[in-house]
């Protein structure tokens, strides 16, 4: 009997946590995975992988309850900002809506409080749930200098976000915005284009010079246990371990379209990715560009983490079943699809492999290495005519640093060989929206970063961002306008590739000194001030002049 009813005691704890499972993600923007990693760097979490995100609703909150049972570890600031992510994720971790506010049940009487997280409406029983949101913000951008010169825009954006879970298993998302100038000239739309990817992908801004609209959406099923999840629709996507930048899969530019597939046993996670890109070869549209992608991450131990990524970039093929095929290995499917249509090689493969490592409390370090093409017979050879391409990078984050307590430091070279995330052809080059991919490096470069980023409490944060780059680029042509020499430093343009000489940091030099000052302060829950100044210096040798840029942003927004 005893037996019995502990049998019915586990399989009720089953169904209660099950009954409150949010299957949806939780955007790889959101400050939580921040949170995450420095909980990790500090030994308190050991199974997060902050190389794959974004992560559900339920793991994010499965990790929170962990941290939640060892706050005597961490600091004063850290459980308040652990008390804010407990309210944000209360449903998650609890199953109720308790500290929910929304407006069209309570109306305006928890407009402005702050221990409540507010909600246009929300919704819950034991098959379903829905949250909505609205989304407001205000953003005053200038600029001066002497390469951007003199700016003024006024941006105005209103939107939405719906989100819930059915049954248990079935995850949607979708998130809306119109924007608008509010004022400005056509100049000022084309310094906001050229500072913010999220404007720069949008033909209609630059256009029309007055609107823009963004929205992310999708349906994702997850199987019981959690082995299992399937993803369609668009969303972003990060990829590999990098602190302040990543090679392989990054935020530079604006989310694409996507069939995702995931799966997970213990210490083994996989993912594949076949997309859509938005792309052109020189000015000229393509008809279809996609990616594929396959990831492998294996936890080794709580200090020690690696992963495999591979990727294949598709031209004027509108749907490939050899790309589609997830357990495949992309470069050789790549050299024996049914449609190869000559010897040159039209898309555009690259692999690497990343690795994380804890050493010690409050201290992890990360390596990446991406190969864009590689020839074991010219390995290790000196010549100008070596086809291999790398980009490695090497990266420290330091949690408590100079025993500061929430004071963080992230350090990271990187360095991108000349061609790398181009390809000879144009028109696979590994960019969506003209926007790359990977790293925000051009190739043949390199980037020594250092990053402080301090949380004075648990609502205003400031991070300070030093990069000091290195480039070489540069096309010659004859009268005739044919290409003599490529120096490698332009990803969207390879021509020339097979006769140029890629020696490293050859070519026309341009160095750059940038400062980059981020402050965010939540005055109020889900009311936002936010402050972004860029100041940078650029030393063009080649024709031995320098430039110097300041721009900055000021930004209201409401996250209701």
């Amino acid at each position: 009997m005893k037996k019995l009813f502990s049998l019915l005691i586990f399989f009720s704890l089953i169904l209660i946590n099950n009954s409150f499972a949010q299957v949806e993600l939780v955007q790889p923007n959101h400050p939580v995975y921040d949170f995450l990693q420095r909980m990790q760097t500090l030994k308190i979490i050991f199974d997060y992988n902050p190389a794959n995100i974004p992560l559900s609703r339920e793991n994010v909150a499965s990790y929170l309850k962990t941290i939640a049972e060892k706050k005597s570890r961490i600091t004063s600031v850290d459980r308040e900002i652990l008390k804010d992510l407990d309210t944000e994720f209360e449903y998650e971790l609890t199953g109720s809506l308790k500290k929910a506010a929304p407006l069209f049940d309570q109306g305006f009487k928890n407009f402005f409080s702050d221990d409540k997280q507010k909600y246009l409406y929300d919704y819950a029983d034991s098959n379903a749930t829905l949250f909505l949101d609205v989304l407001g913000e205000l953003s005053q951008r200038e600029s001066r200098g002497d390469s951007l010169g003199r700016h003024s825009i006024t941006l105005g954006e209103a939107g939405f976000r719906v989100r819930g879970t059915l049954y248990n298993s079935v995850g949607y998302f979708l998130r809306a915005s119109n924007g608008q100038k509010l004022s400005g000239d056509s100049a000022d739309v084309t310094f906001a284009r050229h500072t913010d990817p999220k404007l720069f992908a949008q033909y209609k801004f630059e256009y029309e010079q007055r609107n823009f609209d963004t929205f992310v959406g999708y349906l994702r099923y997850r199987a019981a246990g959690d082995w299992i999840a399937i993803t369609a629709g668009r969303s972003p996507v990060y990829q590999g371990f990098g602190f302040i930048d990543r090679l392989f899969l990054s935020n530079n530019t604006v989310p694409f379209d996507y069939l995702r597939l995931d799966l997970g046993y213990k210490a083994v996670e996989y993912s594949f990715m076949y997309g859509s890109l938005r792309g052109d070869s020189l000015g000229r549209r393509l008809d279809a560009k996609n990616i594929a992608t396959h990831r492998l991450d294996i936890n080794f131990s709580d200090a020690f983490r690696l992963g495999f990524f591979e990727s294949v970039i598709i031209a004027n093929s509108p749907f490939s079943f050899t790309f589609l095929n997830p357990i495949s290995f992309l470069t050789s499917a790549e050299l024996s699809k049914a449609s190869q249509p000559d010897e040159n090689n039209t898309n555009n493969s690259i692999m690497g492999f990343d690795a994380m490592v804890i050493p010690a409390r409050k201290l992890a370090l990360q390596g990446s290495l991406l190969i864009d093409d590689l020839e074991f017979n010219t390995l290790f050879k000196d010549n100008s005519k070596i086809t291999n391409k790398f980009a490695w990078q090497f990266g420290l984050m330091w949690s408590d640093a100079f025993t500061l307590p929430n004071l963080e430091l992230k350090s990271e070279y990187t360095r991108l060989d000349p061609f790398v995330y181009s390809h000879v052809s144009n028109k696979t080059v590994y960019t969506n929206w003209n926007l790359p991919l990977g790293h925000h490096l051009e190739p043949n470069s390199d980037e020594i970063a250092f990053k402080l980023n301090y949380d004075f409490s648990n609502r205003v944060n400031i991070n300070v961002l030093y990069q000091h780059q290195r480039s070489a680029n540069g096309i010659e042509t004859d009268s005739a306008g044919r290409v003599i020499v490529n120096y490698g430093g332009n990803r969207n343009n390879a021509s020339g590739y097979s006769y140029s000489d890629p020696e490293f940091l050859k070519g026309h030099r341009i160095n750059r000194d940038i400062i980059t000052t981020n402050f965010t302060w939540q005055f109020i829950r889900q009311f936002f001030l936010e402050f972004k100044y860029v100041h940078r210096i650029i030393d063009d040798m080649y024709q031995s002049v320098k430039f110097t840029d300041d721009y900055g942003f000021a930004t209201l927004r409401i996250d209701y």
